[in-house]
């Protein structure tokens, strides 16, 4: 049995991991909550976001513990740049004795929308051609042909520049007078950095920048910078509940 690791905080992910399910078979693992080596299954297939031009904290935490005898695909999807993630990822595995088979990545929408809004009209069409975008990576991963990447350039530098400073993000979180304290964005952070405390949401110091409770409070009560931004994105192919879940 393939077994299909995501990471998602706003449903891309899920969305690729749960087509390559169909298409494919397997179960769907969520990575936070996955706490095997991946010897279970035959094969893995790792499905996760560009984060800073690599990798979130939770997939990166994840290789040095995955079995060095099953083969990986991984399958990386961003919205502006992908700046040689799925290079830095590949390296990664190779440092950590992994078998890597396939690296992919492909474009989807845009969900790092702190500072700035994408046009809807940016947003619809990432979203018209991510099928044949998914399609397109099923079909290699199933031709069994090695697809590595084709650049050795990083910005590992950068990379991990960023990743230090992406506690500063949940630090700068607040939460407006329309929260209700329905406790929702304390059960999604995959980090346990937000806690609900005599009433009032407090935003702690390890914040891994997936941004799933900026998206994905019902109210829109959180804001960053005191920016009260009204577009949130959340993948409309999915059923927003499952984001988080393994199925």
């Amino acid at each position: 049995m393939i077994g299909i690791l995501y990471f998602s905080a706003t449903g891309n992910s899920l969305y690729i991991a749960q087509q390559i399910g169909k298409a494919m078979g397997g179960e769907i693992r969520y990575i936070p909550a996955y706490e095997g080596d991946g010897n279970e299954y035959e094969k893995l297939i790792l499905v996760f976001p560009v984060y800073s031009f690599g990798m979130p904290v939770h997939v990166a935490q994840l290789l040095p513990r995955l079995t060095k005898e099953k083969e990986i695909v991984a399958v990386l999807n961003y919205g502006g740049m992908a700046g040689g993630a799925d290079r830095l990822f590949y390296n990664y595995a190779q440092n950590n004795g992994l078998r890597v088979a396939g690296v992919y990545k492909l474009k989807m929408p845009e969900n790092f929308t702190l500072t700035f809004t994408v046009p809807k009209f940016y947003l619809n069409r990432a979203l018209k051609k991510a099928d044949s975008r998914i399609n397109a990576v099923i079909a290699k991963i199933q031709s069994n042909q090695s697809y590595l990447p084709n650049t050795r350039k990083t910005k590992e530098k950068t990379y991990l520049k960023n990743r230090a400073d992406w506690h500063i993000i949940g630090e700068r979180f607040s939460v407006t007078n329309a929260c209700v304290q329905c406790g929702k964005c304390v059960a999604l952070c995959p980090s346990k950095n937000i806690l609900l405390t005599d009433g009032t949401i407090r935003f702690s110091d390890k914040c891994v920048a997936c941004l799933g409770c900026y998206h994905r409070c019902p109210q829109k009560a959180i804001i960053y910078r005191n920016k009260r931004k009204k577009d949130r994105y959340v993948n409309p192919n999915i059923n927003e509940s499952d984001i988080g879940k393994d199925l």
